[in-house]
């Protein structure tokens, strides 16, 4: 599965993200029918995968997954046992708290 970048496509959504919320970045991605948004936000990241024709299929979740755990997502600030994915049928929202370091 190959990840593209569709930002130039989505600029509205990620304005109203941005704006709105409070994520400090947003960006989009498409692989075929399934299109992913990521953001990030000072307590936790969000991946939202969402396919309009049909269920998502578990390994599309753990490739999408590994693929921001690798390339996105500090992951010295995470610890895999707080990651929470809800399922829905064409949507899944994968959360990942970001850790607070005790000082």
């Amino acid at each position: 599965m190959k990840l593209i970048n569709t930002n130039s496509s989505h600029k509205q959504l990620i304005k109203r993200q941005l704006e709105n919320t409070d994520a400090t970045l947003v960006e989009t991605f498409s692989a075929g029918n399934t299109d992913v948004i990521f953001t990030k936000a000072p307590t936790h990241y969000e991946i939202l995968i969402t396919n309009k024709h049909r269920a998502i299929r578990e390994v599309e979740i753990e490739t999408i997954r590994d693929f921001f755990l690798k390339r996105r997502i500090q992951t010295d600030h995470v610890r895999k046992e707080d990651i929470k994915t809800l399922y829905s049928d064409k949507l899944i929202e994968i959360s990942i708290p970001i850790k607070v370091s005790a000082q």
